[in-house]
């Protein structure tokens, strides 16, 4: 197969991202939360859990843990015990609570808007913060990429690359920047209800033309 271009692969990259918002009309983080805080909690608490978890959880956790303070002056072994189910528990509340402290010491209790500056934060890496700032504050800086984006990009030969940071880095060379952070929604969307990991439905695939993975 001719090695494709980076027009053309930004041309076929743009078309899938047609037929993706097509498909998926309503295509959102699918983690709840009222404010960029609780945003930022809960995509600390995503880290190998499934969103659906997370949300079982959050409800409880935001009644109790109402404020930045409020999750600063936590005990860690009841915050530990309140995101129990979410999976490696104790790291969770030891980043939830040491993030928390450095919003109110470093940060004046404001979620800061730069990716540098959020990755200064306990538990917050570039995808994390990526996450924040594309769904917290319409910032698009980045593409972020999680286990469907990754494989999905892989398969539609829009990366070669298994590392998240290098995906990235060639996804922003063929995703129009107004389609980053809706790109991932759109991504997790269709691994989710036809590209899934265990067995890729490509027989109801709407990309399957645009797609060199295809088995249809």
């Amino acid at each position: 197969m001719p090695r494709e271009s980076l027009k053309l692969k930004s041309a076929r990259a743009a078309e899938i991202v047609s037929r993706l918002k097509r498909e998926y009309p309503d295509s959102h983080c699918s983690l709840t939360f009222q404010t960029v805080h609780q945003l930022m909690v809960a995509t600390i608490l995503s880290a190998q859990c499934t969103d659906e978890r997370v949300n079982a959880v959050t409800p409880t956790l935001f009644k109790k843990y109402r404020s930045i303070k409020d999750f600063a002056e936590a005990d860690l072994a009841e915050l530990g015990q309140a995101v129990f189910t979410t999976g490696f528990h104790n790291s969770k509340a030891r980043s939830i609570k040491l993030s928390a402290q450095q919003l109110l010491e470093n940060f004046g209790g404001e979620i800061p808007r730069t990716l540098d500056q959020l990755v200064t934060l306990a538990g917050v890496g570039r995808k994390t913060g990526s996450v924040i700032l594309g769904v917290g504050f319409g910032l698009a800086e980045g593409v972020v990429v999680d286990t469907h984006v990754g494989r999905i990009s892989r398969l539609l030969r829009l990366t070669k690359e298994k590392d998240a940071v290098k995906v990235e880095r060639d996804l922003v060379k063929v995703i129009d920047r107004a389609d980053w952070i809706l790109f991932s929604h759109l991504m997790i969307d269709h691994g989710r209800a036809i590209c899934k990991a265990r067995r890729p439905n490509c027989q109801q695939c709407f990309l399957t033309d645009l797609c060199p993975s295809s088995q249809k």
